[in-house]
């Protein structure tokens, strides 16, 4: 049987290790700065902004090559309105009825409520969806690989490539998320991922004091 892989030069610079360190400790210290807001400022965002991170996020490596992931990106305010009753109904329901005390606890720092003027506040929600499997013309079904793995990647892109463009996002999971997909009107292959609302933070917007861990803690070297 013949080969179907056909491969092509790698295009690539090797940089000074002077420019490259500049370059890593420079990303580094803009990444040290990134937070979670939970209060968006309604001033306007430049859309190419959100379109160029999205199609950064698109650049993210996935099991064989599927790129199983969807971005849609939600501007109208009654789309938002409706996102957002369904999300706090949601949310409600699931601290007074499913949450275990053990994660109340964990969140008690933080100041999570189930109240999410986010949603609406901010100029923009980029809601991801995996495509949990291929549908061709016909609607055949064809699997996909490593679909979390690889949408967590291109999330993790997305959300670098926001704050290194001046904007600032918060990743937020209602339980469940079903409700997603039918306002949005998404296909039966995809499943809500996450719910990131990006824009500016409001001003004077409050930030948890929370501290990340030190490399010493993360870093395993042998």
């Amino acid at each position: 049987m013949p080969s179907e892989y056909r491969p092509v030069a790698l295009r690539w610079e090797r940089l000074d290790p002077e420019d490259a360190l500049e370059r890593s400790r420079a990303f580094l210290e803009r990444m040290r700065s990134r937070r979670s807001v939970r209060f968006f400022s309604p001033e306007p965002v430049p859309y190419e902004l959100i379109r160029n991170a999205i199609e950064v996020a698109g650049t993210a490596p996935s099991g064989a090559n599927q790129q199983p992931w969807a971005f849609v990106v939600v501007s109208d305010p009654e789309t938002k309105r409706r996102i957002r009753e369904a999300a706090e109904a949601e949310e409600q329901a699931f601290y007074e009825r499913r949450a275990p005390p053990e994660y109340k606890g964990a969140i008690r720092p933080i100041g999570t409520t189930a109240v999410k003027p986010h949603i609406t506040d901010a100029p923009y929600l980029i809601v991801v969806f995996e495509r949990a499997y291929r549908l061709d013309e016909g609607g055949t079904k064809g699997k996909h690989y490593f679909v979390k793995e690889s949408v967590g990647i291109a999330v993790g892109f997305l959300l670098a490539a926001l704050h290194v463009s001046g904007l600032y996002a918060l990743t937020h999971s209602p339980s469940p998320m079903g409700f997603l997909g039918k306002i949005l009107e998404r296909p039966a292959n995809e499943r809500p991922f996450i719910l990131i609302p990006v824009g500016y933070p409001a001003e004077d917007s409050p930030v948890p004091d929370i501290a990340r861990k030190p490399l010493a803690e993360i870093l395993v070297e042998r």
